[in-house]
């Protein structure tokens, strides 16, 4: 009975009939010799093909080069520092070339006042967590509904159907619409608040996911269920995260949204239950009529929503796209 033969198919294509000689040497690199040193068989473009596969891999491996403090600092800090910069020196021209009335456009220095007055008051700090703290956990909580409903309707045809006109009219619907109703139904407290805020950033959390769920190839999806992630265990392991970039493109948005919807609340609605936000503020110094406080109002607005921009989503993006291959440096 004759025995199968388990050589492996490419060792059997690559051994030259000199070679099964025994004691047979030859020249290294020549065809169908075995090198002297070693013993082994090297076959003719074995090396070039190896050298190619070596350099293919090495175009696809991102490398990640830290640069060093000068260089972020030329790069990162530099840039928007000259920006600020050019802005003062235009509004300091625009005042000091008298082009409107000092009531209408106070100098740099009037602001900078006004934010020393409050400073000197103790009540900075106040007015500013007052909205932060009810931006941040009204954006958390449309996270928390507007996930699920973006799964959903990415899932279900059905409910996308009934549902998904619906969330991208109400993505489009400003803000501010959504507060004499919340008002009417809730009164003038947080919880008016905080309706306002879901109603303008859950649609666009979910359209976001909804987006994201949509650029993934179903290769993927047919992957996590041959490995048994289906169900909950398939969105939470497979879907989300291969949605991720655009569900964060949502997620930032949503926070835009939320950021602007409880402005608009804080300066529609007033109440000593409430606090003093930095929309009751601006709202506010306009009543005293002090341009100075309302350009410190929004100045402050405009610089807590770069900085949670910044210290919260920039780094999550980068990582993101870091870990996706789409990013060949980290400075």
């Amino acid at each position: 009975m004759a025995s199968t033969d388990t050589t492996p198919v490419l060792d059997r294509v690559h051994k030259s009939p000199r070679s099964d000689r025994a004691g047979t040497t030859g020249t290294p690199g020549t065809p169908g010799t075995t090198d002297r040193t070693d013993g082994t068989e090297r076959t003719p473009g074995t090396e070039d093909s190896t050298s190619v596969g070596a350099g293919l891999d090495a175009l696809d491996t991102v490398t990640a080069q830290r640069g060093s403090f000068g260089e972020v600092l030329r790069s990162k800090a530099l840039p928007p520092l000259v920006g600020v910069l050019v802005v003062l020196a235009l509004w300091q021209g625009a005042y000091s070339l008298e082009l409107t009335s000092a009531y209408k456009l106070p100098s740099p220095a009037d602001v900078w006042r006004s934010g020393q007055d409050l400073w000197y008051q103790g009540t900075l700090f106040s007015i500013i967590w007052t909205s932060v703290w009810r931006g941040l956990s009204g954006f958390l909580l449309a996270v928390l509904i507007g996930t699920p409903i973006g799964l959903v309707v990415a899932r279900v045809r059905p409910v996308r159907t009934a549902i998904g006109p619906v969330l991208q009219g109400l993505q489009s619907l400003p803000s501010v619409a959504w507060v004499p109703a919340a008002v009417i139904w809730l009164g003038i407290n947080d919880s008016m608040m905080y309706a306002v805020i879901l109603l303008g950033a859950v649609p666009s959390i979910a359209n976001g996911l909804v987006a994201g769920i949509d650029q993934v190839p179903p290769l993927f999806l047919r992957a996590g269920r041959t490995l048994g992630a289906t169900g909950l265990n398939g969105a939470r392991h497979v879907l989300v995260p291969a949605a991720l970039p655009g569900y964060l493109a949502g997620l930032k948005q949503g926070w835009a949204f939320s950021w602007r919807s409880l402005m608009a609340a804080e300066l529609v609605a007033s109440s000593p239950d409430l606090g003093r936000g930095l929309g009751r503020y601006l709202e506010d110094q306009r009543e005293f009529s002090d341009m100075s406080g309302v350009l410190l109002g929004i100045i402050l607005i405009l610089f807590v929503g770069i900085a949670i921009e910044l210290l919260v989503f920039t780094p999550v993006e980068r990582r993101v796209l870091r870990n996706r291959g789409l990013l060949t440096t980290s400075k």
